[in-house]
């Protein structure tokens, strides 16, 4: 009897998870050209061929900071159901833009977040992510700063001497936020990371900015706790061009990750089963024309079908 209770539990677990897959489909938040007229959304339902929506206009024009920029828009389904986004406002403000929404239409007031106000040398913050944490249930906001002065043994003119590290503050509200904190020091100029739960433990894909010698490529760490601390950075899972803007999702237990060809005006990909070995599959992929730095997330079909009603 108590061997045909646990048979159906893990029936009914199985056929569970089929239905949950079949509702999904993927979605990609990205901008385009200088981040001026804000949020563009794409879908697509195998995670390959990628189409606009909305006839690739925006979904969401910027209204803060000096710059007026939405770059780098990361949206995430939270735990609460709503989608969060933040993103880069400006090339100089210390702080990053927030919004929420219940459908991805229909957004809340946009809020400046400034999470790097107290540092008087900071010259920037640059492609914030948010991760949620359902450990200690919360989500951490994280992003690239320069701090002049810190870190002079990477610090170079050729890249106009900025020389990025990785912060981040946590919050379990969007009201109130935590004092910001130095993420990860990978001991090289580092930008864009997008931080994965995987087999039990975080996996953070950032980017490697390092211009001499020229890197320019996705590398990983990985780490026990979502704050750290990680490890020290894997080879690059990229390959002979320059990436950026890396964004991962798991589709049929195969780990993907999108990332930005911006010298090539191309987007790339390569996949994973293990976070290990990497196959590069950007001949696959399907992308709008004009795509930028952007982040993976699902959303259900009905969520996509009053998407695709919006003109």
């Amino acid at each position: 009897m108590e061997n045909n209770f646990f048979l159906l539990l893990g029936l009914f677990i199985c056929v569970n998870v089929h239905a949950q897959k079949k509702d999904s489909v993927y979605a990609f938040s990205y901008f385009k050209n200088n981040g001026q007229d804000g949020l563009h959304l794409a879908y697509s339902e195998n995670g390959l061929t990628w189409k606009a929506l909305k006839n690739d206009q925006s979904f969401l024009k910027p209204e803060i900071s000096s710059d007026k920029l939405m770059r780098d828009p990361c949206v995430i389904r939270g735990a609460d159901g709503l989608f969060h986004m933040v993103w880069t406002v400006s090339w100089t403000e210390k702080g990053i833009g927030y919004a929420t929404s219940k459908d991805l239409i229909k957004w809340s007031n946009q809020q400046y977040i400034p999470v790097m106000e107290h540092e008087e040398k900071a010259r920037n913050t640059w492609a914030p992510e948010i991760t949620y944490d359902p450990i200690n249930k919360e989500y951490m906001i994280y992003w690239a700063t320069t701090v002049e002065g810190l870190f002079p043994e990477t610090q170079i003119e050729e890249d106009n001497r900025y020389n990025h590290r990785m912060y981040y503050v946590t919050t379990k509200d969007f009201e109130y936020f935590t004092d910001a904190k130095l993420l990860y020091d990978p001991g090289f100029n580092a930008i864009d990371a997008s931080i994965v739960r995987h087999d039990g433990r975080w996996a953070m894909f950032i980017k490697d900015e390092t211009k001499v010698p020229v890197q320019k490529n996705i590398k990983i760490a990985f780490a026990e706790t979502i704050t750290g601390p990680y490890s020290d950075v894997s080879a690059p899972i990229t390959g002979n061009y320059w990436a950026e803007g890396p964004s991962a999702i798991n589709i049929d237990d195969e780990w993907i990750v999108y990332f930005d060809k911006y010298t090539n005006h191309q987007y790339g990909a390569v996949k994973s089963k293990d976070l290990i070995n990497w196959e590069d599959i950007s001949a696959q992929i399907s992308m709008p024309k004009g795509i930028r730095h952007g982040t993976v997330f699902k959303i259900s079909k009905k969520e996509l079908k009053r998407l695709m009603k919006i003109k």
